[in-house]
């Protein structure tokens, strides 16, 4: 799993499964004004995505890996 809750922040790492959209999309419900850190996220199954893209979040920051910061910040319209 590559989710670690840190108080009001939710910080990916890693490889971010299907079996992780569930906890996703919880903590982002409970949370509504809480941030999420992708910096660490190497890979996230589709269904993370959906998840994002139906709760979008407030990232704090984007991926390290530069294309999937791209991928990522066209798919949740948050492009700079």
């Amino acid at each position: 799993m590559g989710i670690e809750i840190h108080d009001d922040t939710l910080r990916i790492s890693d490889i971010l499964g299907v079996e992780d959209a569930e906890i996703l999309l919880e903590w982002l419900l409970k949370n509504p004004g809480g941030a999420v850190d992708l910096a660490e996220c190497t890979h996230l199954h589709a269904a993370n995505l959906q998840v994002l893209m139906a709760s979008p979040p407030r990232i704090t920051n984007w991926p390290d890996d530069a294309l999937l910061a791209d991928w990522l910040k066209h798919a949740l319209n948050q492009e700079e």
